[in-house]
């Protein structure tokens, strides 16, 4: 399964602007079904800061970047399903199933961290080193022995820090620094975020894509 993993190495090659980890799915109830993950964070092809930002604009990065991250998954299925290969492997859904519990069956987030990509931030998202919260991120679940990165345990986000949660129009945003262990009802009031952005289905035949907690990071500009 070596040539697998050197496969996957050069097709990820190919787009240096990506970010890619691989991570044990322990926390997962996925693992009982597979060894591990790979997950990829693909950037916005601008990072808009508040002075810059425009919500339509701000939902079109985030299609072309689904777009973007979905091929790359398509040839990465190329690969795994090659015959002398046959490596069982699967891509898990990105939206919640329920708008009670607001819960992923796969947290891409957590998975991110574990994969050593960035860590979470007072707005409740992961934040990378490169380009901020300004990423999209993808999975895919695979039943191979991947080297597994160390997860963060901490976040990078000064302490005194409070950009995202000052940009936040309906004081969701609780203030709180991650650290692994730290729940996300601690950072942010899901429920009152999506009920603000479930405001704008009618009009925008969509949720409101609200991201001044994401612009306001002075990650990534």
């Amino acid at each position: 399964m070596t040539d697998t993993y050197n496969e996957v190495i050069e097709l990820l090659k190919k787009y240096p602007e990506i970010l890619f980890g691989f991570t044990d799915i322990h926390f997962s109830e996925y693992s009982s079904k597979y060894k591990g993950a790979l997950v990829i964070a693909v950037p916005h092809s601008q990072m808009l800061a508040l002075d810059t930002y425009d919500e339509q604009l701000f939902e079109g990065l985030i299609a072309e970047a689904r777009n973007k991250g979905n091929a790359i998954l398509k040839e990465l299925e190329s690969i795994l399903q090659k015959g002398d290969y046959d490596c069982k492997y699967e891509i898990p859904p990105v939206a919640q199933t329920s708008e009670e519990t607001l819960v992923a069956p796969f947290s891409f987030k957590y998975a991110a961290v574990n994969a050593r990509l960035g860590w979470i931030g007072k707005n409740g998202v992961l934040i990378t080193e490169k380009y901020g919260p300004r990423v999209s991120l993808f999975a895919m679940l695979i039943n191979f022995d991947f080297p597994a990165a160390l997860p963060v345990i901490n976040s990078k986000c000064p302490e005194d820090c409070f950009e995202c949660v000052k940009a936040c129009p309906h004081d969701a945003l609780k203030g709180k620094q991650w650290d692994i262990h730290t729940q996300r009802s601690e950072l942010i009031d899901y429920q009152l975020c999506n009920q603000k952005r479930r405001l704008f289905i009618k009009s925008h035949n969509r949720k409101h894509s609200c991201g001044f907690c994401m612009v306001s990071c002075p990650y990534g500009l």
